[in-house]
């Protein structure tokens, strides 16, 4: 599942994160790469601990803790802190997939990469190329999208930054272990929870979206682990 998260981070939080990573000191982007993904990743990186990084960090986690939208999608059961990456001309980072395990560098922790997301914070006529391009079992998906706004998709798809022929682009990007582990449960919660919002905003709390919303957390019950 691909989904489109719109305005996670308003247009006053891009400014100001913006100008926080415009300070910052980038990095060749191979600091964070496997040994695969070194071989085709050519961008910039923030290091984990770069002052500007983690006040960006926790701007964005505290956005994505209140997006119920995110919540329903991602059923989050950690996330990897977000880390940051900007392509100018001429740098790229060809096909990939995604390490199946990440390792959070202060406590230790490890975990395991169901999804993957990439926030925008350049808007796309800032900049020419650097389309995300996402393969899955329904062909390539090109994703390009306005600043503040989020794409997630599953981390074991393949997937590339086209090469920048103009501009720059700036980016935060994620992985999420999941409470649902199982892509296919976690598609059919995030469909019931869709149908019981609408049922729920159009008709209020009915017996139906109540009998539902039961069907929904047995489910979860079921599914999920913390």
């Amino acid at each position: 599942m691909l989904l489109h998260i719109p305005q996670v981070l308003s247009p006053a939080e891009v400014v100001d994160c913006r100008q926080r990573l415009n300070q910052a000191q980038w990095l060749d982007g191979r600091i964070t790469a496997g040994s695969q993904s070194a071989k085709v990743k050519h961008n910039q990186q923030l290091p984990n601990d770069d002052e500007q990084a983690v006040a960006v960090r926790k701007v964005i986690l505290a956005a994505l803790e209140k997006n119920d939208l995110f919540f329903s999608a991602a059923l989050p059961k950690r996330i990897f802190p977000p880390l940051f990456n900007r392509y100018s001309e001429g740098m790229t980072f060809g096909n990939h997939v995604d390490n199946a395990m990440r390792r959070i560098t202060d406590t230790g922790e490890w975990v395991r990469s169901d999804l993957s997301a990439t926030l925008f914070f350049s808007d796309p006529a800032e900049y020419d190329g650097g389309e995300l391009v996402i393969e899955d079992t329904f062909g390539l998906h090109e994703v390009k999208l306005a600043a503040g706004d989020l794409i997630l998709y599953p981390s074991s798809s393949l997937h590339r930054v086209e090469p920048i022929t103009r501009g720059t682009r700036l980016a935060s990007f994620m992985w999420l272990q999941s409470m649902v582990k199982d892509v296919g449960e976690r598609g059919l919660l995030f469909d019931l929870d869709t149908s019981i919002r609408q049922i729920r905003a159009e008709l209020g709390d009915t017996p139906t979206a109540v009998q539902l919303t039961g069907v929904y957390h047995n489910l979860l019950r079921k599914w999920g682990e913390i």
